[in-house]
């Protein structure tokens, strides 16, 4: 196994709201959680969105939400979103890159 994956699917009408507090997390916390985050867009829906989060492994993913400045993200993040969010929790098998 080659590291470990979250895809967060969620809902807002606060999109800019949203990106606004994702760089100022990273400004307070540039070393912490993962190491890499993509956040995508639904063509179909303009308020649905996907966060796809990688980490190294889920000993590290779990290591960081347990980390109370996640909680504290996480917070602010549902107060900005339509709904609660839906988690996919992912092992990666393989990777490939071109």
């Amino acid at each position: 196994m080659s590291g470990f994956v979250q895809i967060i699917e969620w809902k807002t009408s606060k999109i800019d709201e949203v990106r606004k507090l994702n760089v100022e997390w990273r400004d307070r916390f540039p070393a912490m959680g993962p190491s890499r985050v993509l956040l995508c867009s639904d063509r179909e829906d303009a308020v649905r969105f996907l966060t796809i989060v990688e980490f190294t492994s889920y000993e590290e993913a779990m290591k960081n939400s347990a980390d109370p400045a996640t909680s504290e993200f996480a917070e602010r993040m549902m107060a900005l979103c339509d709904g609660p969010p839906v988690f996919h929790n992912l092992d990666v098998l393989d990777e490939e890159n071109r």
